[in-house]
């Protein structure tokens, strides 16, 4: 079954807790925009992932807060940093890297950095349409000037955006932007 998806960028970004949230700001997490995923949104706040002598400024807090904290980047931001994170779904740290966050107030070291795992996020009515389980393996046809077939799990959720979520680096090798369009392979 084939059924055609928009693909979303997503550039390097930050979960935090309130807990650590509070420990590198003095102000409350405002929205600046809205997500597509229902409930989530973009916040004016920003901070510096720091490694030794390493660093990458203006990386945006996401909200709302979470029960865990997470630092999702590219690989080439990995290499700029000097670091090796695994490839993770979201929500899982297993051998995450440590990573320092830093903001005018303070800092905090966190394992907490990853490389998110490519994903389609759905609904269970999308799921059950298509056929598909939580956490299942599919495809996604890229077409254009570079053209290509990628792998993508599926995440389901009662609000989800059916979309399909690229990290920077996925979207730089097949000359992506927003609002580009796939076709899901099931």
């Amino acid at each position: 079954m084939e059924e055609k998806i928009s693909i979303g960028v997503s550039a390097r970004h930050v979960h935090l807790t309130k807990e650590v949230y509070d420990m590198l700001f003095d102000e409350e997490l405002t929205k600046e925009k809205d997500l597509k995923q229902t409930g989530e949104f973009a916040s004016f706040q920003k901070l510096t992932l720091v490694n030794g002598d390493k660093e990458i400024t203006g990386v945006r807090v996401l909200g709302p807060f979470r029960k865990y904290n997470q630092v999702e980047i590219s690989r080439k931001d990995a290499m700029t940093l000097k670091i090796n994170p695994p490839v993770r779904a979201s929500g899982d740290l297993t051998g995450a890297a440590p990573i320092t966050l830093k903001t005018d107030k303070g800092e905090v070291t966190l394992d907490a950095c990853i490389l998110a795992q490519r994903h389609v996020h759905m609904s269970p009515e999308k799921a059950e349409s298509l056929g598909v389980k939580d956490k299942q393996k599919i495809g996604i046809r890229i077409g254009g000037e570079r053209s290509g077939i990628i792998d993508a799990f599926v995440k389901i959720s009662d609000n989800a955006y059916f979309e399909a979520h690229v990290d920077t680096d996925d979207s730089n090798a097949f000359l992506l932007g927003n609002d580009n369009e796939g076709t899901l392979i099931v």
